[in-house]
């Protein structure tokens, strides 16, 4: 069956027989209450849902499978002579739960490299839109286009046991991850390099072959791409595209057409486009400024002007963080290792110095610190990536594989349909005013 699909299968009939007897025993258990206000304002901090790959906690920041980013980035096998961590082993970490070895990491980088391949309808496909396309519309249809490659839809339509859905979604999950990195470079090449493309590197890992069909050889550039497609992976499951990929996938929907809705989210501003406005935001306050490396007054000035406007400073708050997000210090710690001295990065160090006081200083802002989305662009720009629209790509590319180990998952433990109960406005004020019960489904 495969050496990775074989350790799952036995790691999720454990994981089915522990979960049946605490639901046996403990199903009637109460986890803690719902408020109005969180009914009415995004369901925040209401657990409702079972991530098994990462867990996210508000002073310490993303744990995958119990390993922070600081620890995965020392124990995770690594490329020949590279310093950041593989992709590859986290996937394992997430899909399996324990920590890869150099063998295991170099397995699941052959697998891909044998999947990888991009049938010629998704190319033609994403063709067919204009080039003024934003690259994530391009690259959500071209992940539509591929579902025609879905095994788990024709083992559907032919008839398959439901204890059996997991496999034809394990290897539509591994198929799909494996050529994600095609179709992303084919819609940078197409959108901003004349329509030139350059062929994959079949001896190359999965990030650093995405950097060479981009066009990025520098070994840099590969080893930035490395820690963006580990420290974007997965941030628990109730993000807008983690919980959109599950609860697509809950109706049986195959892994492509989840993963598409999942990135249709994604590419919200109030999720991973935040990313694209960050850098949009610095070059707007340089060019205001009209230098390349404003001072920290400078910075606090535009800040306050940008919030006397009624608007966010991007990059910065987190619904669930409190702290300085370590995804944000990963990436701050490579650009002190490799562009020290480089004035768009030293600008977003500034940043970090200038915000926080302000934002504390309004006595409303519950987390004043900086999230993922504060410094990617930046060390993007520097490596010669200006086209930020495209970064929300390189965000998909990344977070599929937290949500399709995800998906994994859900079809091996058999999670149902998800169907919470909605209410009207008027049935809150009835209830409030103790005419009807509405809580009960």
């Amino acid at each position: 069956m495969g050496v990775v699909k074989d350790k799952f299968k036995l790691k999720a009939e454990a994981a089915g027989a522990e979960i049946k007897d605490l639901l046996k025993e403990h199903g009637n258990k109460k986890i803690g209450e719902v408020t109005l206000s969180q009914v009415y304002q995004g369901m925040r901090g209401i657990t409702g849902l079972v991530t098994e790959t990462s867990l996210l906690d508000p002073q310490e920041g993303i744990r995958f499978r119990g390993f922070s980013i600081p620890e995965l980035q020392q124990k995770l096998p690594k490329a020949p002579g590279g310093d950041e961590p593989l992709p590859e082993g986290l996937f394992h970490l997430m899909l399996v739960g324990e920590l890869p070895t150099e063998d295991d990491a170099q397995h699941i980088t052959s697998v891909w490299q044998r999947r990888s391949h991009v049938p010629n309808h998704v190319f033609a496909t994403i063709d067919a839109l204009p080039i003024t396309a934003h690259p994530m519309t391009m690259f959500v249809i071209g992940v539509m286009a591929l579902q025609t490659e879905s095994n788990f839809a024709k083992a559907y339509a032919k008839g398959i046991n439901k204890k059996d859905y997991w496999e034809p979604v394990f290897d539509d999950a591994m198929d799909l991850i494996a050529r994600l990195p095609r179709i992303a470079a084919y819609v940078y090449r197409r959108k901003y390099k004349n329509n030139e493309h350059i062929q994959p590197n079949g001896l190359l890992d999965w990030a650093g072959n995405l950097a060479h069909m981009m066009g990025y050889e520098d070994e840099s550039f590969k080893e930035l791409m490395r820690l963006y497609m580990t420290i974007h992976a997965d941030h628990e499951g109730g993000n807008v595209s983690a919980h959109t990929t599950h609860l697509v996938g809950s109706a049986l929907s195959d892994p492509y057409l989840s993963f598409a809705a999942g990135m249709n989210g994604l590419a919200g501003p109030l999720h991973g486009l935040a990313n694209q406005e960050v850098i949009k935001w610095i070059f707007e306050m340089r060019e205001e400024l009209g230098t390349e490396e404003p001072s920290q007054e400078q910075i606090a000035a535009y800040v306050k002007k940008t919030l006397e406007g009624g608007k966010v400073v991007p990059g910065y708050g987190h619904a669930v963080l409190r702290k300085t997000d370590p995804r944000f210090t990963a990436q701050m710690e490579f650009g002190k290792k490799h562009m020290p001295d480089d004035p768009l990065v030293k600008t977003v160090w500034n940043i970090y110095e200038a915000v926080p006081p302000i934002l504390q200083s309004l006595g409303k802002i519950k987390n004043p610190w900086p999230n993922v989305d504060a410094h990617s662009g930046a060390l993007l720009v520097y490596f010669g990536m200006k086209e930020y629209e495209f970064y929300t790509v390189l965000f998909a590319v990344s977070r599929s594989l937290g949500v399709l180990a995800s998906l994994c998952w859900d079809r091996a433990l058999a999670f149902p349909l998800e169907r919470p109960k909605s209410v009207t406005t008027e049935s809150v004020k009835g209830w409030l005013e103790g005419k009807d019960e509405i809580w009960g489904e």
